[in-house]
């Protein structure tokens, strides 16, 4: 069975490292990019910049995962606002 982990080459301050990411942080770091006007070495640069530990490829990992988990968070809240209490 073919692992979902990819292992891709990006340059991260004029350096050229790899990462192995699931399909599914790849898009999204892609979107985080787009969304954000910078490209996806530059975007590598701040989560490596900011990691206080472990690899690079779980920081990144962490760092899309707390992104969209953080954009979902006022959408659970006002839905949950709109319930009627019991």
């Amino acid at each position: 069975m073919k692992s979902p982990v990819v292992k891709r080459s990006i340059v991260v301050a004029g350096h050229k490292t790899s990462v192995s990411l699931e399909e599914a942080f790849w898009n999204g770091m892609k979107e985080i990019s787009g969304l954000r006007n910078m490209t996806l070495s530059e975007l590598v640069g701040e989560i490596d910049s900011n990691r206080q530990q472990g690899n690079l490829s779980s920081a990144i990992r962490l760092f899309v995962l707390d992104y969209f988990r953080t954009r979902a968070m006022p959408a659970a809240v006002a839905s949950d606002a709109a319930r009627p209490q019991a």
